[in-house]
């Protein structure tokens, strides 16, 4: 189908451009507040649903982790949500709106109620109806285009964040299998990637830590991870960084990284640290285009053969 020549399609465009400035999403702030678009829209969604955990905020909002990590830190900051300790599992948090929050949601809420009144008041009954019906229509047909995109994809090439089933034993699987070829490792430095990916995982919970993954026709290819809690005094981990050799050349290892680094500044991290092998030049280039500087460099056998390793070091950009 050529959708440049839909008529439908190009009124629906129009129109869809014409709500976006009418409402004022071309603003920095919305619906009479201080606060973006983004935070508008967390701050309905609690007042609407009396409070959700992160995860489902995610979800609703169709915004990654890291970018509502550092939306709802905002807003804890100015006293418009509160987080409490989720009674059924005490690593997610419950968030609700606190009672300035609730005054600023029933604020909003007016504000919106009387936009849209306003615009109604100017239609005759049976155009409203069409309103409504054509607006409930229209966005149920986008939610469902993009299920249809999902899946889609999912036969193809995406990037996604978050744990999913069998990553775990997949990271250690390629580590191992990767560095017993090209570096000759065995045994200990599979047990030891095993080991940290197993510790980690059940970390995810926490908004200081993130792992990416690569995948392609529904099966892993690539992952990247921050630990934001490991080395401590206010620094990101990268790691688990890999790449399955026949996808390189894509530029999906730098769209890992650019995730994995707006998740770092995202968290306010004021320094980033990674370790990695001598020899790897072609990663050591991402790193470096990436911020990352040789910040030490020595011989070590923590992996069960002699390797020349390296430090890199990654300030937050000021």
């Amino acid at each position: 189908m050529n959708l440049r020549a839909d008529p439908d399609v190009s009124r629906i465009r129009a129109a869809s451009r014409k709500l976006v400035r009418e409402l004022g999403f071309m603003q920095k702030t919305l619906a009479g507040t201080e606060y973006s678009a983004s935070a508008v829209h967390a701050i309905i969604e609690l007042g609407e649903c009396g409070g959700m955990s992160a995860k489902q905020l995610c979800e609703r909002l169709l915004l990654e982790k890291s970018t509502v990590s550092r939306l709802l830190k905002m807003l804890v900051e100015r006293g418009i949500i509160e987080e409490t300790r989720c009674e059924a599992d005490a690593r997610s948090k419950d968030l609700k709106l606190t009672a300035e929050g609730e005054r600023l949601f029933a604020g909003i809420t007016n504000w919106a109620q009387t936009r849209v009144a306003r615009a109604l008041e100017t239609l005759e009954t049976a155009q409203r109806q069409c309103v409504v019906e054509g607006l409930e229509l229209y966005s149920q047909a986008l939610d469902d285009g993009r299920a249809e995109t999902d899946a889609a994809n999912r036969q193809g090439t995406v990037i996604k964040a978050g744990y999913r089933p069998g990553i775990v034993g997949w990271i250690a699987q390629m580590h191992g299998s990767y560095y017993a070829r090209e570096r000759g490792f065995g045994v200990m430095f599979e047990a030891i990637v095993a080991r940290g990916v197993a510790e980690f995982a059940p970390r995810l919970e926490s908004p200081a830590n993130e792992i990416w993954y690569v995948e392609e026709g529904g099966e892993l290819r690539g992952t990247i991870a921050i630990d934001g809690e490991d080395l401590g005094e206010n620094r990101g981990h990268l790691r688990w960084f890999f790449l399955d050799p026949r996808l390189r050349g894509r530029g999906l290892g730098k769209d890992l990284m650019r995730r994995a680094m707006e998740h770092c500044d995202a968290q306010g991290f004021a320094e980033t640290h990674l370790w990695t092998l001598k020899g790897l030049d072609t990663a050591r280039a991402l790193y470096e285009a990436f911020g990352f500087t040789l910040a030490e460099e020595y011989r070590g056998d923590q992996w069960g053969k002699e390797a020349i390793e390296q430090k890199f070091v990654r300030p937050r950009p000021k």
